[in-house]
């Protein structure tokens, strides 16, 4: 992979470190049938906990030990950006993320780190979002992503509107990259899932926001394709987002997407917001890109009612 290749050359090597909603003139996610086989594209889960619907889900895909091998190190990129309770649904679930630090461990990771780029204070971030516990108490790593120093330039050779970012060392040094963003509101990029989620991986995002933001997140997602991308929509902020400013911004809908696929993931999860993914100048950008596949009946995708 890119990062791999990068970290090889780099001095970096020998560094240490709900209900449900109405979907308007397309259908819901659940509805319909779709093809089954065991070669699943993306699965969809529905009705359960954040760490019950994942064991379901990754199920789905054979076990975590698909996706990770005895030795390797994983990193898991959550959206913690955010000063916020989990009730306000800024965060992903911490429930998901020690589940799937669990998964990993089971598999036979030999270390697995979380961490984020916050906007907010990161100490807060990570204490009051629930998500630091989650990682101690299942055995993880939670790193600081506000050292800038940690962060190393890289090319992005399909750019169009970025040409370049500065992408934190423990992804460029993965083994495996699981990304699991909240799927909420955003006031800027209209959504925020796993392609957005990106952002909390490299240190100049700002860059992103002054050279076409919509575009930005598609030209980065050429770069960095993670192994995983599992998203949460188990409380979901239909207003107000990124942040929120109340747990009246929230809905239940108690939903999970995971797929290999990031586009794909991004995709259905519009649709479980209730938009059309053509209206996400990023995913339709993405598709075009060559990134993934935001055209879902052409997915095989597994769908499990809990």
């Amino acid at each position: 992979m890119e990062r791999r290749d990068f970290i090889k050359k780099s001095a970096l090597a020998t560094m240490a470190l709900s209900s449900s909603i109405t979907l308007g003139n397309f259908s819901n996610l659940f509805a319909g049938n779709l093809l089954v086989n065991n070669a699943y594209d993306l699965v969809a889960i529905k009705g359960g906990e954040p760490d019950t619907m994942f064991d379901k889900g990754i199920a789905a895909f054979g076990g975590m030990q698909n996706f990770v091998k005895k030795g390797q190190k994983v990193v898991i990129k959550p959206n913690i950006g955010w000063d916020a309770v989990p009730e306000k649904g800024a965060d992903t679930n911490p429930k998901l993320i020690g589940r799937i630090i669990q998964h990993c461990f089971n598999a036979g990771a030999k270390e697995v780190f979380v961490f984020d780029h916050t906007c907010d204070n990161w100490n807060r971030c990570y204490s009051n979002s629930g998500i630091e516990k989650a990682v101690k108490d299942a055995g993880g790593k939670i790193v600081s992503g506000a050292t800038e120093s940690y962060y190393q330039e890289v090319t992005i050779k399909q750019g169009k509107a970025i040409k370049n970012a500065k992408v934190h060392e423990l992804i460029l040094d993965s083994d495996v990259f699981i990304n699991v963003p909240v799927l909420k509101n955003h006031n800027s990029g209209i959504l925020t899932v796993g392609m957005k989620n990106n952002m909390g991986i490299v240190w100049n995002r700002e860059e992103w926001h002054r050279n076409d933001l919509q575009q930005s997140i598609a030209d980065f997602a050429t770069y960095s394709k993670p192994n995983l991308t599992v998203v949460d929509a188990y409380l979901v902020m239909k207003t107000n987002g990124p942040r929120g400013t109340s747990t009246n911004d929230v809905v239940l809908m108690k939903q999970q997407i995971i797929s290999t696929d990031i586009v794909a993931a991004d995709a259905a999860a519009a649709k479980i917001f209730g938009v059309d993914p053509d209206t996400i100048p990023y995913i339709k950008f993405a598709d075009q890109m060559k990134i993934g596949r935001k055209d879902l009946s052409k997915l095989n995708i597994k769908k499990i009612m809990l």
